[in-house]
């Protein structure tokens, strides 16, 4: 019997000892689930920055290798211009030279026929180079030379040397010569295919170069070309369109996020709301463009020498179709390096630019070209005026389309996303609503985690055994009650663990609904900045409206180096 005492404490010793170590290790687990249920709502928090902080290292770091690219492809480009047309540059410099040398008659005329004879032998397909050799011919009064280099010359450009020698008579007081040339180049025209070069004769006519009959001979030609293309099926929608393509390559591409953190952080459509706010801040953009082109006097040209030798070297520097594909492919990597790396808005621009730089156009994409991108067109700011003026109405037309897009696309409703919450607002006036509605999305997480911080089925087990064992124990002797203790306190320690984990989602919740709730307070106050700032860069468009409007063709062409007063036909006006 003693012997049987002995063993049964011995047994109630290790057992004692076993639950009071288990105790001590469950009481060790609690305390490391409560430090990580303390830090659930903090790391949710976290990982939502960190996924946006490297999706912006992402997109930074592409934009980063697309404009390294671009600026070499920049560099390699200009070298293979200067390779393959650097003799060009040559005979370019040689145009004015040679005219500006006779003029002070400071140079042998042996000297310049030696000159341009050498050209000629280093650039076999260049048109200007056999042009020169009939230059100089002609300041010799070598006839022969002359026609047969004339003959080579519009053999390899027809175009270009018309216009080249309409100048050429005018710098030199020859209008019967400037008159012949200059409707030599009109009969070979046609409206709906024009190369881009055709800007010089326009340049020249809006800055007061051609004297009378010929500025008088280009008008009625402009207005022709204006009146046949009207009669096109659809000619009125299509000069909408391309005007409207012309405004929009005005819009920039500026980041906002800066300005509306919260709703660029909260809001899945903050894409639509930055394009949005792109899209009508075009409208100040095209306001200052015009205010540009039309504030100021412009200064002519202190003589028609100046004025012609500047044509001169215009037409002949900017206009060579051998080169434009080189152009093309170092525009749109100039516009990579502007946009910082960004190469879909580039592709974008140089999608609605492109036209500049197309081989032929029609006369009323020139006009469009010429206003609104004079540094790929490469005009003066009178010949702006004078393409604005006469594509008003057109323009008038794009800027209300444009506009009325503009205003149906930028978003009604604004959405948001609060963690998993989701709301919308259209004023950001509707605050108690939302609140009110994350409140009780909130309050439902948090009972649906309180629900699943319960007892399981093994700790009820647990329960039952333990009560069991506690009655068996009265006829079976002390270990069978002692292992009934046992059961119900892992029970109890199972059940303090569950209460601590309760307080737990209780503090995460509470503090979840105070950092949504500030969120969501200050995504409604920016959404109500957000209105106030398109509707203030919205209300630029009656201004751009109001200054077109006033925009009468008869103002803009200016007399120049004439003395006689030169206004727009009646016809070609209202064409216009």
């Amino acid at each position: 019997m003693s012997t049987e005492r002995i063993i049964q404490v011995a047994d109630l010793s290790l057992i004692l000892g076993s639950l009071r170590s288990l105790q001590s290790d469950i009481g060790t687990v609690s305390g490391q689930v409560d430090v990580v249920g303390s830090n659930l709502a903090q790391t949710r928090a976290e990982l939502s920055r960190l996924e946006q902080a490297f999706n912006e290292f992402v997109q930074s770091d592409l934009r980063a290798k697309e404009l390294a690219l671009a600026e070499t492809r920049q560099v390699k480009i200009r070298q293979e211009i200067e390779n393959k047309f650097g003799q060009y540059a040559i005979v370019r410099r040689q145009a004015t030279g040679i005219l500006q040398a006779s003029d002070i008659q400071l140079v042998r005329q042996e000297t310049i026929r030696n000159a341009t004879e050498e050209l000629m032998l280093s650039t076999p397909r260049y048109w200007l180079a056999p042009a020169l050799v009939a230059l100089a011919a002609w300041l010799t009064d070598n006839r022969a030379l002359a026609e047969r280099a004339l003959a080579e010359a519009t053999r390899r450009d027809d175009e270009k040397t018309a216009l080249f020698f309409s100048l050429i008579g005018r710098r030199a007081g020859r209008s019967e010569v400037s008159r012949i040339w200059l409707d030599r180049y009109f009969g070979l025209q046609n409206p709906y295919s024009l190369d881009r070069q055709t800007v010089v004769m326009i340049d020249a006519l809006a800055n007061g170069v051609f004297n009378t009959d010929a500025a008088l001979l280009c008008i009625k030609r402009i207005g022709s070309w204006i009146e046949e293309l009207a009669q096109q099926a659809g000619f009125a929608q299509t000069q909408r369109g391309q005007w409207g393509d012309a405004l929009r390559s005005k819009t920039p591409n500026f980041n906002h996020a800066q300005r509306y953190g919260h709703l660029s952080r909260f809001s899945p459509a903050w894409n639509d709301l930055n394009a949005a706010l792109n899209a009508v801040s075009m409208q100040s953009i095209v306001l200052e463009h015009f205010q540009d082109i039309f504030q100021g006097e412009i200064k002519t040209a202190s003589s028609v020498l100046i004025a012609v030798d500047n044509l001169l070297t215009s037409l002949v520097s900017h206009f060579d179709d051998e080169e434009l594909p080189l152009r093309r492919t170092e525009q749109l990597n100039q516009l990579i390096i502007e946009e910082a790396g960004d190469k879909r808005a580039a592709q974008q621009r140089f999608d609605l630019q492109s036209k500049a730089q197309e081989e032929r156009v029609d006369f009323t994409q020139l006009l469009t070209n010429a206003a609104m991108h004079p540094e790929l067109s490469h005009v003066t700011r009178a010949t702006q005026r004078l393409a604005v003026a006469h594509s008003r109405d057109w323009i008038v037309d794009a800027h209300s389309d444009v506009t009325a897009q503009i205003r149906q696309q930028a978003p009604q409703t604004i959405h948001l996303s609060i963690e998993d919450w989701q709301g919308q607002t259209a004023q950001g006036d509707n605050e108690t609503e939302l609140q009110d509605s994350l409140r009780q999305h909130i309050e439902r997480r948090k009972q649906q985690a309180l629900e699943q911080a319960k007892l399981g089925l093994k700790d009820w087990g647990l329960i039952a055994l333990g009560v069991v064992l506690l009655l068996m124990s009265l006829g079976n002797g002390m270990i069978v009650f002692v292992m009934g203790l046992a059961a119900l306190g892992w029970a109890f320690l199972s059940y303090r663990q569950v209460q601590q984990r309760r307080k737990q989602i209780e503090r995460d919740f509470a503090l979840l609904q105070e950092q949504s709730a500030q969120a969501l307070r200050a995504c409604l106050a920016e959404t109500v900045e957000w209105r106030r700032d398109w509707a203030m860069r919205d209300a630029v468009a009656a201004e751009v409206t109001s200054l077109l409007e006033s925009i009468s063709p008869e103002q803009h062409l200016l007399a120049g180096h004439n003395t006689a007063r030169r206004v727009m036909p009646a016809a070609a006006a209202q064409a216009a």
